[in-house]
């Protein structure tokens, strides 16, 4: 089984929690999948794109370059599946190949939890509140500016959620 040692996609170094890289033979042909256990903020900013360039380096010291399509999967951890058509799988020896009735398929969400990626990579959202407060309260809180809000927030439900514990 080949093991991901760094990937890079348009460039780009990103941290990988777990991966799977394999050829899936089909009917129509053959295709190199690459599974990628990521943070929330990579999988968002990639998810929606087409067609990525990828660097992809295995533990061996083997180099696969490709231009590969993402498809989504919902559920489950955050992740990034890609795949490129091959014409042949000659040079695709020390990758598992799997098909649609094989007993084993690669699994890259084994092993991690959603807590250990937010401990590397915490994303943020955006949300709107609609608070019913005097109205001395109000034009104080339009005077500040978003960033303060936005700390006040944090420290004030950072330290009622420790209350409640």
């Amino acid at each position: 089984m080949a093991i991901v040692k760094s990937v890079k996609i348009d460039g780009e170094n990103i941290h990988i929690f777990n991966s799977a890289i394999y050829i899936f033979a089909s009917q129509s042909g053959y295709t190199l999948e690459l599974d990628l256990i990521v943070s929330e903020v990579t999988e968002r900013k990639y998810k929606k794109e087409q067609n990525l360039i990828m660097e992809i380096e295995l533990e061996n010291g083997r180099l696969i370059d490709s231009i590969m399509h993402v498809k989504t999967l919902s559920g489950g951890l955050p992740q990034l599946n890609l795949y490129c058509d091959l014409h042949t799988i000659d040079d695709y020896g020390d990758l598992d190949m799997v098909d649609e009735s094989s007993s084993w398929f690669p699994n890259a969400e084994e092993g991690v939890t959603l807590e250990e990626i937010r401990k590397v990579e915490m994303p943020n959202e955006n949300i709107s509140l609609k608070l019913n407060l005097p109205i001395n309260q109000v034009e104080w809180l339009k005077k500040q500016n978003k960033a303060s809000l936005n700390e006040m927030i944090e420290v004030f439900i950072s330290e009622y959620w420790k209350r409640q514990d």
